[in-house]
């Protein structure tokens, strides 16, 4: 049999964002990094997924480190409080397991006290078991200008941190807008999570990144209930859910010692700052970075993709 790397070679690819030589490889229709992409197929044919996974889904960039937070926050809160959280002295990537890392080889390699793991891969490529199994799926999306800056920000910080350049911003746009992203298309990406949401409500809760900035008790208070850890009567009089959203909050963790200092996955050749995953966080950050042109271009885009689906973004 063929090996995933041989398999990879033989795919269409595309030059990245840097200006290394780390092309993006087109596998079942998303366009992916080959590291990820040997990782997402290995995950397919292994992974085993336990009724009781709750899977945080996203593309990159759209507000994972926070949903992380929150849902890692909301299934630990009996063990610990505020103060004792492990999220105040690890990035929140470092406890939830990420399905295409870490659990790709093997199911087992986790700690059966939590039901969290995270991914970037879109619906239709999900591995079967977590399809065809009764866990819950917890996704969430942005709208795609403010996505589109902070993942060419990501990209860029992360390049500086290895001594690459990434490409020009314009660059960038013009291949995000042909849909040549990490995990990209990004309006494919949402639209396949979004359509199995409206089929199996009681398996995929749909959030926006805009919505929760807006009103995140009430989104926590959601999500509580979804997950199957809902918040008591007393819990909310003793206000814990507003303890998990101050504690969970952008300012609070991007203040604290291990995300201004810390690396995630050190050691291996995916190592990053942890700082890198925290920039501002913002609803509209967009308007410092795109000209009202780009910014047009991308409302079409999004306008034409989204056509009769009853989404907006």
């Amino acid at each position: 049999m063929a090996s995933f790397k041989e398999i990879i070679s033989t795919l269409p690819r595309r030059k990245g964002w840097t200006d290394s030589n780390n092309d993006l490889f087109l596998y079942q229709g998303f366009w992916c990094y080959s590291f990820f992409i040997e990782g997402v197929m290995s995950a397919q044919q292994n992974f085993q997924s336990q009724p009781s996974d709750i899977v945080i889904c996203s593309a990159p960039k759209t507000g994972t480190t926070w949903l992380k937070s929150l849902t890692f926050a909301i299934v630990t809160r009996t063990t610990f409080d505020d103060s004792t959280s492990p999220l105040l002295a690890n990035l929140s990537h470092d406890c939830v397991p990420f399905l295409e890392v870490d659990l790709a080889q093997s199911s087992t390699n986790r700690d059966p006290k939590n039901p969290l793991l995270a991914t970037h891969v879109p619906y239709s490529s999900l591995p079967r078991s977590i399809i065809d199994s009764s866990c819950k799926i917890v996704y969430i999306c942005r709208n795609p200008k403010d996505s589109f800056v902070s993942f060419y920000h990501f990209i860029a910080r992360l390049s500086a941190s290895k001594d690459m350049k990434p490409v020009a911003l314009e660059e960038a746009f013009e291949l995000y807008c042909q849909g040549v992203s990490n995990y990209g298309p990004y309006w494919d990406h949402v639209l396949g999570f979004w359509k199995a949401s409206l089929d199996r409500p009681d398996k995929i809760i749909f959030l926006k990144y805009e919505e929760m900035i807006e009103d995140t008790v009430l989104y926590v208070k959601k999500l509580a209930d979804f997950i199957g850890y809902p918040f008591s009567s007393e819990e909310i009089k003793k206000g814990s859910i507003d303890k998990i959203v101050s504690m969970c909050s952008f300012e609070n963790l991007s203040n604290l010692e291990v995300n201004k200092s810390g690396k995630h996955r050190e050691g291996t050749p995916g190592v990053i700052e942890n700082k890198i995953y925290f920039r501002k966080g913002k609803v509209g950050d967009w308007e410092n970075y795109l000209t009202p042109e780009m910014a047009a271009q991308l409302d079409s885009i999004t306008l034409q993709k989204l056509n009769g689906s009853g989404l907006t973004l």
